[in-house]
């Protein structure tokens, strides 16, 4: 037993809160006999009016109305999410729910056991006092579907209805739950983990923790990417799917959010209806209004002086009397100046003044400025004409000069504030600077060369001078015992010489001017090829050991024509009768003219230079099988000449600004070097084969290092008209060069086995000797194989030979 401390007053609540709850129950019984008397009475014959309300009303029976009584005896939802139930009130009505519907209900059986109105005591005043406690605490809805059903059962009871038609028995209706069409933010998060980074779950199978620290798993996904591909192909609402990480769901947007992102891509609002361009609404105007917005009195704070503020102040001049706050000073209204060069120290003041450079004066006026010039600087008709067709800038003098009988008569200058502003326009945008002259050595800027004389043999007298052709000599060319000279000119003949004694021994007419010659560097063979016209032709010259040109001869009667010939573009033709007894052996037909033939190192192969813009420029010809073949399909520009490596199997293309140096056996290009001039006249291969020097009609030379760069190693600009022609020597460190000029240089050019070391160019002697004859001077150059001498051939009609 559990003893209980009760005082007075709660004994007497007790007692009574039993005796009315007594009262009740017997109330509710006797209720419930008199419904199943009034039943019994009512039991008539059924007709089919009856049976089609039974069947309409059939949801409205005992059992059902006594469930609906106990559905609403529980708490509705509105009453949980409300928080009536937290609200901690101290009614009966939520203490006891049982008596809440009892008290409803009990209300039309106490008028039915007193029809006269009567009062059933104190009993009815608690009753009373309880329904409007419980109309104040319940929500709005629920107080008026009450009372409803209140009024139908007063209505049934003077109404003698059934108590189980539908207006009697209609049940009480349950309030929505409020949160039920909510869509804000939190309540779409279905778990309850925060707004955290997805990602930290990224390799768990759970995605966060509950409030009971229980994990949270995430949603089972069975797509793969087959299935995201089938979706994508097969779905039509995919584009506008959305797989929430948070939810962890796919959520297909509606048309709405679909413009919305539109909208926001595209920068615009997201709300569709409004409108940034609203009309601004004027709060306040200009015009003083007559009443004030707020008529409020003052407060009594703003008439008594406050506390805080005063112990601010004191704090504050306290802080000034001791020097802590320092007053601000006044603000000086005086304009202040300052110094532009106030940091500079007294040195550099000294020096811009020294630097200073005054203005230009003007010309002074002369005799054509005069009111009466003398008669020479007055301007005839034609004069007059050609002024004023000429460009203000291209004038010599602004104005045309006048003649005036006295300075009375003189005019205004017409022209006198346009002069005037032109002035000052080049007074303040012509820049003035002082230019400092170096105190320089001018032999400390020429580079440290050694000195001729250490770079010795070099030609330096001109010893021999071959005389004997009639007309401008284009070619030389050297044979590779270095005994015979074979020499081309425009006088149709192609001559030979002795190059110690400078005697002709040979002159072959030809149909037209020699353009080039070259004798086949094979000392096995005896062999010359010169270009005349379209053809170039081959000559065995019967100079020198007699077995060399026979074996020349035998090793050309030898060839054996195929059975089946192969189109050429050009035609081999054998020399008969007196050609051949002149020494001509084989004539290549070309169909444009021939400009240059050069000889491969082995004597076997040689090219031909075509003047065409086409693809036939470049033919290479093989003396053995002859045949021939055009190794380019398509045309890279002018050619102006070609050359074979010494070494290699490489082939050198000169066009006007570039040299392409072609692989012959990988058929492929392998470098292009950029040369820097106009128009390329010749070109050289040194015997190493890795330096290549080009003369250029714009009187420059220019050595390329292949190993080095695409680009020239070194320009060198001695002579003063258009190169001509340029050479390296076999065997010495020595190119020259020869020019329009009448001079050939010769040059100290010196490559070295080291790969670090650049090679070494020093200009070592000018030689001189050839007549400019026709605006031409030296026309072709040429070492000796063997020793350090130079020819020359030039539009004098001779050839010098310098040692």
């Amino acid at each position: 037993m559990m003893n209980f401390d009760l005082s007075v007053p709660h004994v007497l609540f007790l007692i009574f809160w039993c005796s009315m709850h007594d009262s009740e129950l017997a109330e509710k019984m006797s209720k419930k006999g008199k419904n199943s008397s009034r039943s019994a009475k009512l039991k008539r014959p059924i007709t089919d009016t009856q049976a089609e309300e039974d069947e309409k009303f059939a949801c409205f029976s005992e059992e059902t109305s006594h469930v609906d009584e106990d559905s609403d005896l529980s708490d509705s939802e509105e009453s949980v999410f409300s928080g009536l139930e937290d609200s901690g009130s101290d009614s009966d009505e939520e203490s006891f729910p049982e008596l809440k519907l009892e008290l409803d209900s009990g209300e039309g059986s106490s008028r039915e056991d007193e029809p006269d109105g009567s009062s059933g005591g104190e009993g009815e005043k608690v009753k009373k006092d309880l329904k409007k406690s419980k109309k104040k605490l319940q929500p709005k809805s629920q107080t008026l579907s009450l009372k409803k059903v209140a009024n139908e059962e007063k209505e049934g009871e003077n109404g003698n209805l059934e108590p189980h038609s539908k207006t009697a028995q209609q049940p009480i209706s349950v309030p929505k739950d409020e949160y039920e069409q909510d869509t804000s933010d939190e309540e779409d998060i279905r778990n309850t983990v925060g707004n955290i980074p997805m990602e930290w779950y990224k390799d768990y199978p759970h995605i966060g923790y509950d409030l009971n620290g229980k994990k949270i798993f995430k949603p089972i996904r069975n797509k793969d990417e087959l299935d995201e591909f089938l979706d994508k192909m097969e779905s039509p609402d995919y584009w506008r799917t959305v797989h929430d990480k948070v939810i962890g769901s796919d959520i297909k947007l509606t048309d709405e959010q679909v413009q919305l992102v539109h909208r926001l891509q595209k920068g615009q609002f997201g709300d569709v209806n409004f409108n940034q361009y609203e009309p601004a609404v004027d709060f306040f105007t200009h015009e003083t209004m007559i009443h004030p917005v707020t008529n409020r009195p003052e407060d009594k704070r703003s008439f008594i002086p406050s506390l805080i503020e005063k112990e601010k102040v004191s704090k504050l001049v306290h802080a000034i009397k001791m020097g802590w706050i320092k007053p601000r000073r006044p603000k000086e209204t005086a304009p202040q100046y300052y110094d532009l060069w106030a940091k500079e120290d007294s040195s550099a003041i000294l020096g811009r003044h020294k630097m200073h450079v005054p203005a230009p004066k003007m010309k002074l006026p002369g005799h054509e400025e005069s009111y009466n010039p003398p008669p020479e600087y007055l301007f005839s008709e034609e004069e007059k004409l050609a002024w004023e067709q000429q460009e203000p800038e291209e004038r010599k003098l602004k104005f045309i000069p006048q003649k005036f009988s006295s300075l009375r008569t003189v005019p205004g200058f017409s022209r006198f504030i346009q002069d005037r502003f032109e002035r000052c326009l080049d007074l303040y945008l012509c820049p003035r600077q002082r230019k400092m002259r170096v105190n320089v050595d001018p032999e400390d800027l020429i580079p440290k060369l050694p000195k001729p004389k250490d770079l010795q043999p070099f030609p330096t007298t001109l010893s021999l001078v071959y005389r004997g052709h009639t007309n401008l000599v284009r070619c030389i060319s050297m044979s590779p015992s270095g005994q015979w000279l074979a020499s081309g000119c425009d006088d149709c003949t192609v001559k030979l010489w002795e190059v110690s004694t400078a005697r002709c021994l040979k002159t072959i007419k030809v149909e037209g001017a020699v353009k080039s010659i070259a004798w086949n560097p094979n000392p096995a063979f005896s062999l010359l090829a010169f270009s005349v016209e379209q053809s170039v032709i081959l000559l065995n010259p019967f100079l020198g050991d007699k077995i060399v040109s026979n074996a020349t001869d035998l090793l050309i009667s030898s060839y054996v024509e195929p059975e089946e010939e192969k189109s050429q573009s050009v035609k081999w033709v054998s020399s008969e009768g007196e050609e051949f007894n002149q020494g001509f052996r084989i004539t290549i037909r070309h169909p444009k003219h021939v400009k240059q033939v050069t000889w491969h190192g082995k004597g076997d192969y040689f090219a031909s230079v075509l003047l065409d813009n086409g693809n036939m420029q470049v033919l290479i010809h093989q003396l053995s099988k002859r045949r021939s073949q055009c190794p380019f399909n398509k045309a890279k520009g002018l050619v102006q000449c070609v050359s074979f490596h010494p070494l290699r199997p490489f082939f050198f293309v000169a066009t006007q600004r570039y040299v392409r140096v072609y692989n012959l056996i990988k058929q492929e290009l392998t470098k292009k070097l950029v040369a820097s001039c106009k128009w390329i006249s010749s070109m050289d291969i040194h015997p190493g084969g890795d330096n290549i020097i080009c003369g250029s009609y714009d009187s420059k030379l220019t050595w390329f290092d292949l190993d080095l760069s695409t680009k020239p190693y070194k320009v060198l600009r001695h002579h003063k008209k258009a190169l001509r022609g340029v050479a390296f020597h076999k065997h010495y460190p020595l190119f020259a060069s020869s020019s329009d000029d009448g001079s050939i240089i010769v040059c100290h050019g010196m490559v070295y086995n080291d790969l670090l070391q650049n090679p070494l160019i020093v200009p070592v002697k000018v030689l001189k000797g050839h007549e400019i004859t026709r605006d031409l001077g030296v026309l072709d150059v040429l070492f000796h194989p063997t020793q350090p001498w130079v020819f020359s051939s030039g539009a004098d009609s001779t050839i010098r030979l310098y040692t």
